[in-house]
């Protein structure tokens, strides 16, 4: 670390994974009703969706979900299709993914979806879910 100081030199800004969190900009699937679902669906790395793919692939954030359908089932298929296209990829790092998600009225919609895996706030591994035109 002291060499990346002595190269680059100080830290002028950082925005840690906590802060999203807290800032709403991330939906920790680690809290709450989610969590044991998390680990349910096998995966042992702390997950995150960000706002937008939350709200697209599983539950509108300020919204309702159509009848029939609740966020736990919801959340299910999306960590469900992510674990089969993390063990039919040869990448790694970054996963695409596609989630078939109803919208109610008979429709239907595809939505597109990358998972990353990454260091955390403290280096450890994790697991943040996106829109694939977000980073």
């Amino acid at each position: 670390m002291n060499q990346l100081t002595e190269i680059f030199g100080d830290v002028i800004s950082s925005y840690s994974r906590a802060q999203a969190i807290e800032d709403g900009v991330l939906v920790d699937l680690m809290q709450g009703e989610t969590a044991q679902l998390v680990r349910e669906a096998g995966f042992k790395f702390p997950i995150a969706m960000t706002t937008a793919a939350f709200s697209e692939a599983v539950a509108p954030i300020d919204g309702e979900l159509p009848e029939g359908q609740d966020l736990k089932g919801r959340l299910w298929d999306v960590l469900m299709v992510l674990k089969h296209a993390i063990r039919v990829s040869s990448n790694g790092q970054e996963i695409r993914f596609k989630v078939l998600v109803y919208r109610g009225n008979g429709k239907s919609e595809t939505v597109e979806l990358k998972s990353l895996c990454g260091p955390g706030d403290n280096m450890e591994p994790v697991i943040t879910i996106m829109l694939t035109q977000e980073d």
